[in-house]
C-alpha cells in the first residue's frame, strides 16, 4: 500500500526535470552533430578551390587559417571567374566581417582570457554562435561552443584535404549536392526559432527575399550581409518590453506592531 501511494504521488507531481547527465550531454551532442554535418561540406570547397586554380596546399592552408566557409567559397569563386586575388580577398574579408559582430555578443558569454582570446576568435563563426546562443545557460553555452568548434574545425579541414585530392575525380560539387549541406544544417538549427512567432517568420522571409533579389546583381556573399537588414527591421518593429513595476521601498519605521487582542470580559 505504501509503495502504491508513493508511486501515485510521484506520477501526480507533474513532469520530472531532465537528469543532470542528460542535460550536460545536450550541448556536446548538438555541437558534434552540427560540426559533422557542416564539416563534410569542406569536400565541396576543396574541390572548388583546386578547380579554380589553387593548389592543394593553398586550399588546405586557407581552411586552416581562414576557417569561414562562405568567405572561402567567395575567394575561390572570384579566382575561378578570373578576378584579381586582391579583389577576391577583399570580398572574403567583407563577407567574414559578420563574425566580428558575433564576437561582440559572444565575448560576454564565453569570457575568454589571455591567449585563449585568439583561439576563441578563430572559432566564432555562424555555427558556433548559433549553437552557443541556443543553450539555456552560460556554462552549457561554453561547452557547446567548444564541442562545435573542435568538431567542425577538424572535420572541415579533413574534408578540404579530401576534396582537394579528389577534385579530378569528384566532378562538380554542385552536381552532387554537397554544397547544400551547410545551409540545410543551419536551417535545421534555426527552424525552432522560425516557428516561435510571427515576427521571427517575417524576418526570415524578408531576409530570404532580400538575398534572392540581390544575388543576380552583387558578388557572392554580399546578398547574405544585406539580408541581415531584415533582422534590423524586425528589431525596430518589435516594441521594447516594459520594465517591471518597482515595488515600494519598505517603511523605515518597520512593520507596525501587532495590536494586542482585547481581553475577554468575565
Amino acid at each position: 500500500m505504501t509503495n502504491n501511494t508513493s508511486g501515485l504521488a510521484a506520477r501526480s507531481s507533474g513532469p520530472q526535470a531532465p537528469a543532470p547527465g542528460r542535460a550536460a550531454a545536450r550541448p556536446v551532442r548538438d555541437g558534434v552533430a552540427l560540426g559533422l554535418a557542416v564539416g563534410t561540406s569542406g569536400i565541396a570547397f576543396g574541390a572548388a578551390a583546386v578547380g579554380s586554380g589553387l593548389s592543394i596546399a593553398q586550399a588546405c592552408v586557407l581552411s586552416l587559417l581562414a576557417f569561414t566557409g562562405a568567405s572561402q567559397f567567395a575567394l575561390a569563386g572570384s579566382v575561378a571567374a578570373g578576378g584579381s586575388l586582391i579583389g577576391g580577398v577583399a570580398g572574403a574579408i567583407l563577407l567574414g566581417s559578420r563574425n566580428a559582430l558575433y564576437g561582440l555578443r559572444m565575448t560576454g558569454l564565453l569570457e575568454p582570457r589571455g591567449p585563449r582570446k585568439l583561439l576563441t576568435a578563430q572559432g566564432v563563426i555562424d555555427e558556433t554562435t548559433a549553437v552557443s546562443l541556443a543553450q539555456p545557460g552560460a556554462a552549457s553555452a561554453r561547452v557547446a561552443f567548444r564541442a562545435t568548434f573542435a568538431t567542425l574545425y577538424i572535420t572541415w579541414n579533413l574534408s578540404t584535404l579530401l576534396g582537394a585530392y579528389g577534385a579530378g575525380r569528384l566532378g562538380s560539387p554542385q552536381s552532387l549536392g554537397i554544397d547544400v549541406v551547410g545551409p540545410a544544417a543551419f536551417l535545421a538549427l534555426i527552424w525552432p526559432q522560425l516557428r516561435a512567432g510571427r515576427t521571427e517568420r517575417a524576418v526570415g522571409l524578408l531576409g530570404a527575399a532580400i538575398a534572392l533579389a540581390a544575388t543576380p546583381f552583387l558578388p557572392p556573399g554580399v546578398p547574405v550581409i544585406l539580408a541581415a537588414l531584415a533582422a534590423l527591421a524586425g528589431a525596430l518593429a518589435t516594441p521594447a518590453p516594459e520594465p517591471p513595476a518597482s515595488k515600494p521601498p519598505p517603511s523605515a519605521a518597520g512593520p507596525a506592531p501587532a495590536r494586542p487582542a482585547p481581553a475577554e470580559q468575565s
